[in-house]
């Protein structure tokens, strides 16, 4: 419950706590991390005083203060909340508080909006602070250039900024590539500025997805850590900055904000900006701590998917281009034979698309390829029971279309004209309201006519040069672009009530919090590679539950790797998410279609647990091994992924923890087998296991979850899944 003592309000919910003092000209964060408990006045006078720095030597001759809305004036030296001018003047900002409101809320946390004068700048500006229930805070920041201005503002950044306290000596971001996404990358927390900044008009396939600073060693089980995330589908900065001038809460910095590109943000009079949704959490019990409080918040949303989630059958890799009635049919035979409940018809099925090189923006079915329309196919699709999904992929464009031929000012592009093509596509100006209307209208009739489900939302390139033509050309659009994309989805969902959308950027390059305020699901890479696949799908479960998402199995010979995997290996991999299939059945032999179809009784009886418990991930030495855990939120099941990715020096492994189990109880452990065979590199397995395949085994939680016990040595790219029920 918020609570105010004077001029300090706190926030407190799900064990974290945000202290702020309002008596000064611009507040001051006096904590953020684990709740203080109740705060009395010595309490607050304490944390008033503790918050003010020494005045050093060669230094502003009062103390410095790390506000909510930093800025030089206050001596601060690292990177400013908010840049800008006016003309090239009023360029130092000096933001003064005018107004505070907090209010409480019933399920913990709260809200304080807190609102903002300049003299200097001659804006106003609120900052609003949102506790949720699960202890994630999200901070949002918008700017105005009043109605009475003597001209534009030009807003060059916007940031939201919490300190960090001395302990928190390291930092983690992802990095990654084109189908490698997602890759963690560690370094110290040293002085200066360690930015991440995405300028590709999404957040990219090397998105730093979740900014990190924990205590020394932080892991997945172990060690204090503080967060950030930015909610935003376009350009983005992350930030970690230290400054060497020591104590207060001035020495460490955390923040995120939208990437503004030059002018593209001016202000007239009147005119406001409203900067993305900076998210922060804190945890004292490592990273899996973050993941449990990002979860609980997505999944207390109004919108959450609350049906289970359909077992999926996408075509691209079982066909590609090649889009013929008769080989589709008998795919979808074979899909519901292993029980598929949603086919989605991938790229191809739009006027002039027999490769990648032509046809994007003409969305109308392709006469010559479907001459009675897309109809036979999805009544054969719902004759077996099956919903049905459509791609698309609005906001592009190949110059080889009729609407780039009709329509070349729709190009997202310079005055002088467009750059080179990406994929052999160039970007559809989505801020453009003719465009817009096309685009929406085209999508929206399809839907209608076949009742679609589901729509796959594809966008295979970065935006290099994103400026449009329109208002005398040139100015930059990604903020416009962004906010057309999320208008469009929202009108989407509002036209076509229970209609789900998955986000794809080829593959994983827009995995934000932004478009999954709009969407239902996530593709989180466009590799199959379930070694590959693991490493991913475990760092995206850092922000994104399970249930959102979408995990395929592929063919035998990766289409993105061309490594060759197991049967099991594939669909252990694909099963703890949204699980669905990439791959063409029509091919596979009887044998393992019968396989199959025992993994997708799996998937149906575990999905529950899959869809709503808390993911845990073992803290191993050896990082050839995984152990990767979701335990129901009564802890009464849960289920464990053991899985070896590489060979490693250990021969064996050493006694691993189950995490996420409780020490004093007692619990079954089984071994699932319905995946097939499992090639172990061991003669003998460890002792305990010797009842596994007669009903399970019982063994006291703190053997389990404290003491740990030995695993099985499993060859490469092979894993195991153990069934774990308390009694």
């Amino acid at each position: 419950m918020p609570h105010s003592e004077g001029a300090v309000h706190v926030l407190r919910a799900a064990g974290t706590a945000l202290v702020i003092d309002c008596s000064a000209p611009v507040p001051q964060v006096l904590h953020w991390g684990a709740d203080l408990g109740p705060l009395d006045e010595d309490a607050i006078r304490a944390l008033r005083e503790t918050a003010t720095p020494a005045v050093l030597n060669n230094a502003p001759d009062v103390p410095r203060s790390f506000t909510v809305w930093p800025s030089e004036r206050d001596g601060w030296a690292g990177t400013p909340a908010q840049t800008g001018h006016r003309a090239g003047l009023a360029t130092t900002p000096r933001p003064e508080l005018e107004s505070v409101h907090a209010e409480p809320s019933p399920d913990g946390g709260g809200l304080i909006a807190l609102g903002f004068g300049d003299r200097i700048a001659g804006t106003t500006a609120r900052m609003e602070l949102r506790l949720d229930p699960a202890g994630v805070l999200a901070v949002d920041l918008s700017i105005q250039n009043p109605p009475d201005a003597p001209g534009a503002y030009t807003l060059d950044g916007l940031r939201a900024l919490l300190p960090l306290p001395e302990r928190a000596e390291e930092l983690l971001d992802l990095t990654g590539k084109w189908c490698r996404e997602r890759a963690p990358q560690r370094l110290p927390f040293a002085f200066g500025t360690h930015a991440r900044r995405a300028r590709r008009g999404k957040p990219g396939h090397d998105a730093p997805f979740l900014l990190v600073a924990g205590t020394p060693a932080f892991g997945f089980r172990r060690g204090e850590v503080w967060a950030t995330h930015l909610a935003w589908s376009g350009d983005g900065e992350y930030l970690a900055e230290r400054l060497p001038e020591g104590a207060g809460g001035l020495s460490r910095v955390i923040g995120a904000g939208e990437l503004l590109r030059p002018g593209e943000v001016i202000l007239q009079p009147g005119e406001r900006y409203d900067a993305p949704t900076a998210l922060f959490a804190w945890s004292d019990r490592g990273l899996d701590g973050l993941s449990s409080r990002f979860h609980r918040r997505l999944r207390a949303r109004r919108g959450h998917p609350s049906s289970p989630r359909p077992l999926v059958l996408n075509t691209w890799e079982a066909v590609y281009f090649d889009h013929d009635l008769t080989r589709l049919v008998e795919l979808a035979d074979r899909a519901a034979e292993v029980g598929v409940e949603r086919i989605v018809l991938d790229d191809g099925w739009f006027r002039g698309r027999r490769s990648d090189n032509a046809g994007l923006g003409d969305w109308l079915v392709d006469e010559e390829v479907w001459p009675q329309g897309l109809d036979p196919f999805v009544e054969a699709v719902r004759a077996r029971g099956m919903q049905f999904g459509l791609w698309f992929e609005p906001e592009m464009i190949n110059a080889d279309s009729d609407l780039a031929r009709e329509h070349p000012e729709w190009i997202l592009a310079p005055r002088e004209g467009a750059g080179a093509t990406s994929r052999n596509q160039q970007v559809l100006d989505l801020a453009d309201p003719a465009a817009y209307a096309l685009v929406i209208e085209r999508i929206s009739a399809l839907v209608d006519r076949h009742r679609i489900d589901y729509l796959k939302w594809d966008h295979n390139r970065d935006l290099l040069e994103p400026v449009g033509r329109r208002e005398g050309g040139d100015r930059p659009l990604v903020h416009a672009q962004t906010t057309a994309l999320y208008r469009m989805l929202d009108e989407l969902r509002d036209r076509h009530p229970g209609l789900e959308i998955e986000t794809c950027s080829g593959g994983g390059g827009r995995v934000d919090l932004g478009i999954l305020e709009r969407t239902d699901r996530v593709w989180a890479s466009d590799c199959n590679d379930p070694v590959e696949r693991a490493r991913i799908e475990r760092w995206t479960r850092l922000l994104v539950p399970p249930e959102l998402i979408g995990s395929h199995l592929g063919a035998a010979r990766s289409h993105t790797t061309s490594r060759h995997t197991d049967l099991s290996f594939r669909l252990a991999v694909a099963l703890t998410a949204h699980a669905g299939i990439e791959a063409d059945l029509t091919a596979s032999a009887p044998e393992e279609l019968a396989v199959i179809v025992a993994w997708s009784r799996l998937y149906k009886e575990l999905r529950a647990l899959i869809h709503s418990g808390e993911v845990v991930n073992a803290d191993l030495s050896d990082e050839g091994a995984q152990l990767t855990g979701i335990v129901a939120a009564d802890g009464a099941r849960a289920l464990f992924t053991w899985a070896r990715l590489a060979t490693s020096a250990d021969g064996q492994t050493g006694r691993v923890r189950f995490p996420g189990l409780d020490a004093g109880e007692r619990y079954r452990v089984r071994l699932r087998d319905e995946l097939g065979p499992v090639s172990l590199h061991q003669v003998a397995a460890p002792a305990w296991m010797a009842g596994l395949a007669d009903g399970g085994v019982v063994l006291p939680g703190a053997v389990l979850a404290t003491a740990g016990v030995p695993l099985p040595t499993l060859n490469p790219q092979q894993a195991l899944l153990f069934d774990v029920e308390r009694i």
